[in-house]
């Protein structure tokens, strides 16, 4: 199956020059927190670039759960991982506020009430 570039579904190429290993942590509650430990392609790690944590929880609202991820930035370890999970849950879920709103502001200004203009 072709796309209308000419290049097939699968093909997939690797960047080699950008392999993580993948690790998760949970409390089996609230909170899943994700450490990508850069590697080499022999699975060596790469001390020439960062960790990555990233954080996901669920909000419940009345129409289910949203689901929220989001980078924890200068966290070094996993513990400073678990302590800036928190505020950079907040800062993503006021983001996505501030989305909604926006999109809610582009909805409105589409509809057309007759008699105005």
């Amino acid at each position: 199956m072709n796309s209308t570039e000419g290049t097939k579904i699968t093909d997939v190429k690797v960047n080699k020059e950008n392999l993580y290993k993948e690790e998760t942590f949970t409390d089996m509650t609230f909170a899943t927190i994700r450490s990508l430990t850069p590697v080499k392609v022999d699975g060596s790690a790469d001390e020439n670039r960062e960790r990555i944590f990233t954080g996901m929880t669920q909000l419940m609202s009345p129409n289910g759960p949203i689901p929220v991820q989001c980078v924890i930035e200068g966290a070094k370890t996993l513990d400073e991982a678990m302590d800036k999970l928190p505020a950079a849950i907040d800062k993503r879920v006021q983001a996505m506020i501030e989305e909604a709103k926006e999109m809610q502001r582009q909805e409105a200004s589409r509809i057309v009430v007759p008699g105005q203009e």
